[in-house]
């Protein structure tokens, strides 16, 4: 099938019939499938269901666009439909940092301004951009959280309790002016220094993230230590004598 097709033809299939290797969760509204590319360590897609007797049929989920070009607060339902299960998404994928890394780092969720695939979905990416499959410029830059491809679901719900000339002006999403960010020059989205390539700013990338790993795991040896002494150092029953005592075998 088309990769122009398959998120489309995921979001009208009954859960169960999806392999687990591609399936990574689901809810009345909502998917959730491991990114087929993904361009960090932790990439998942969100995609809204088709539901029997809704007047928002598929054409409709085609977009963003094609979204908003429905009733406001029908928009509004999906999208904060979406929202509450990618929020859910974000707390399994700290866990498993938790877990697997010993701690967790900032997670983005959002659309692309203009999206290649005929099926609305949200994205749910760890903000490390670390993949074999960041492989050029327009991969980079439709994640960068600052350039405005990427649409936080913050700011995009924010639309709707704006001014109501902002929101008419917001929605139409002018997929010209979003192709146009794409060629953007590169440049690094935590400390914003300019990369000549892709392999440059990759490297930089990885280097970043070993940076803040060996950083954040220091952390939290220190922390364990500290956690170690306090039953002994934060027992009110405990005389002030007896706690120097134990302090001095510690210290010794």
């Amino acid at each position: 099938m088309s990769n122009l097709f398959i998120l489309r033809n995921y979001a009208q299939k009954v859960p169960s019939t999806i392999p687990s290797s591609i399936l990574f969760s689901s809810s009345s509204k909502s998917l959730t499938i491991y990114d087929s590319f993904p361009k960090s360590i932790f990439h998942f897609l969100v995609l809204p269901r088709v539901q029997s007797g809704s007047s928002i049929d598929i054409a409709d989920l085609e977009s963003l666009k094609t979204l908003f070009a429905r009733d406001k607060e029908e928009a509004k339902i999906i999208l904060n439909a979406l929202n509450e299960d990618a929020q859910g998404v974000k707390r399994e994928i700290e866990q498993e940092m938790q877990t697997r890394y010993g701690f967790k780092w900032p997670i983005w969720i959002g659309f692309h301004g203009a999206p290649s695939m005929h099926h609305l979905h949200l994205h749910v990416i760890s903000s490390d951009l670390c993949s074999e499959r960041l492989k050029n410029k327009k991969h980079y830059n439709s994640f960068h959280p600052k350039l405005g491809f990427f649409l936080h679901i913050d700011d995009v719900l924010s639309w709707f309790d704006s001014e109501p000339s902002y929101y008419r002006e917001m929605v139409k999403l002018d997929q010209k002016a979003f192709e146009k960010l794409l060629k953007e020059d590169l440049v690094c989205w935590k400390c914003e220094a300019p990369m000549k390539n892709i392999p440059t700013l990759k490297a930089h990338l990885q280097e970043e993230w070993n940076e803040t790993s060996k950083r954040e795991k220091r952390r939290a040896e220190r922390k364990r230590k500290q956690e170690k002494q306090l039953p002994e150092t934060a027992d009110d029953s405990t005389s002030e004598f007896e706690r120097a005592e134990k302090k001095v075998k510690l210290d010794s």
